[in-house]
């Protein structure tokens, strides 16, 4: 009888495998983070052979810290970073550029060339009606153009059906059935700005709108299919890849947030919240994506989302480069040091400003700053530009689908009680913390158990969801207010679109 569900976690700094039971408690967890590589100022790539092999490693070791064997596993789910673009040779296997970041800017200037034809404006409501999105160096058609055009032959081999694109699940699921399957999930396929999200296809004005050939693309499934079977030579014994999801529709999952107006905030190396909106597909009026949550049986659940570039990264940021602190966790005492910002606001556009703002040339500062200014500040400073952006977000969302009841939080940097207390401060809406708060993993889980018969059905799931703390705001409505006008004026000296 199977015992455990795997979960690969493959994210934008690390690859993890974690071992859940059948309830969705963590059972083992492997973790390796790997280079973050930076060609020139914007750009991002990552090594996805490399990405491949620290997976297949972080796997056997997750097994093996369980004292688990493959065979006893009822299936693996896998969850990703999305938008990342991957391109490689059918034959070979073989990647034929270092994979794009989701992050990565190279291609604003393809995107403004874009939109001369028709206007900024005009291109985003045609991009939106069909994708949801908009036209940005944030998704993967530009990316994948770039690379065509970058590498030699690539576009003829591409045109002739020698190259395959995919997101990176799509190119795990390659690697992970020695290249038997060439497939993706509705939720990853809605992340490229060229699959038509109400349609529920490939779209054709779209692929020639972005010069991507559609025979590089891949099958795409429902969130619980069978995707292929692992390779008994990687793990000991074949295993089903029965759920796929990227991060942000796996983290809303694993949040169990299967009703519409439900909200779910995931604060990792950028921030993101996704609030389901329902069977039927709305655009946002206020610069949101509308993005597909999840997919059952042909039928798409459609959410509202926005996205935040720049969260741990910021934080990242501080330990890496400036080296002021050793580790995340340092941050909440240096915030807690202080009983004020002393209004010092950074302003985290290192890879440019996501929703609502959309404005890839806009670039990163830290005002305020006077001769009292430290590290604490610059620690709380980096805490406090994360909840000031969700608010972004909320506030558009508000104006969007209404005001929500609660919003449930998951990801790395909610353990830290300052920040999620400020961040209820910051909303005026309860922040609700899951006893597992690693929900991006967990809902790859819970797919891969829906394909294999270990839960019945979303009903069941949403059962298995805990909380584990709640923040209730505790600052004055005002002061929050003027915090908040504190971070709006910050952001608009560094915005370069002003619309």
């Amino acid at each position: 009888m199977p015992s455990a569900i795997l979960s690969i976690d493959q994210g934008t700094t690390s690859s993890r495998a974690i071992v859940f039971d059948l309830r969705g408690q963590i059972i083992a967890t492997a973790q390796t983070e790997f280079e973050q590589i930076y060609p020139k100022a914007g750009w991002v790539e990552h090594d996805a052979a490399g990405i491949y092999r620290d997976t297949v490693q972080v796997c056997r070791d997750a097994l093996k810290k369980a004292g688990i064997e493959a065979a006893e596993l009822a299936g693996c789910g896998i969850t990703n970073q999305r938008e990342t673009t991957v391109v490689w040779d059918r034959n070979t296997g073989e990647p034929i550029h270092n994979a794009i970041v989701w992050q990565d800017r190279r291609t604003a200037e393809r995107c403004a060339e874009l939109a001369k034809a028709k206007g900024k404006p005009e291109t985003d409501a045609w991009l939106g009606a069909k994708t949801g999105l908009l036209l940005d160096p944030y998704f993967s058609a530009t990316k994948i153009a770039w690379i065509l055009d970058q590498v030699d032959g690539a576009r003829d081999r591409a045109e002739a059906g020698e190259l395959a694109f995919g997101t990176i699940d799509s190119w795990l699921i390659y690697k992970l059935t020695g290249g038997e399957r060439h497939v993706t999930d509705a939720g990853n396929a809605a992340r490229t700005n060229l699959y038509n999200i109400v349609d529920g296809a490939w779209d054709d004005e779209l692929c020639d709108f972005f010069s991507v050939p559609k025979a590089m693309l891949p099958q795409v499934l429902d969130s619980v299919a069978e995707f292929g079977t692992i390779g008994e030579e990687i793990l000991g014994a074949p295993v089903t890849i029965g759920g796929v999801a990227g991060d942000q529709q796996a983290a809303t999952i694993g949040q169990a947030c299967f009703a519409p107006g439900m909200v779910k905030n995931t604060y990792g190396t950028g921030c993101f919240m996704v609030q389901n909106i329902g069977e039927q597909f709305v655009a946002s009026e206020h610069r949101l994506l509308t993005t597909i949550a999840y997919q059952f049986d042909g039928k798409a659940t459609y959410a509202l989302e926005g996205s935040i570039f720049i969260a741990g990264a910021a934080v990242q940021w501080l330990r890496d480069a400036l080296k002021i602190i050793d580790a995340a966790p340092d941050t909440q005492a240096l915030a807690e040091s202080l009983d004020d910002n002393d209004g010092v606001y950074l302003v985290p556009a290192f890879a440019g400003l996501g929703a609502p703002y959309w404005d890839p040339d806009a670039r990163a500062a830290v005002l305020g700053l006077t001769r009292g200014s430290g590290i604490a500040h610059f620690a709380r400073a980096a805490l406090e530009s994360v909840c000031y952006q969700t608010r972004d977000l909320m506030d558009a969302m508000r104006a969007d689908a209404g005001e929500p009841k609660e919003l449930r939080v998951d990801g790395g940097m909610v353990v830290n009680d300052w920040l999620c207390q400020f961040q209820a401060d910051m909303l005026g809406v309860d922040v609700v913390r899951p006893k597992v708060t690693e929900t991006t993993a967990l809902g790859a889980a819970y797919l891969a158990g829906l394909q294999a018969g270990v839960f019945s059905g979303l009903d069941e799931v949403a059962d298995l969801w805990a909380e584990a703390k709640r923040f209730e705001r505790k600052a004055s409505a005002d002061d929050a207010d003027a915090r908040y006008a504190g971070w709006q004026d910050a952001v608009a000296r560094v915005r370069t679109n002003k619309d």
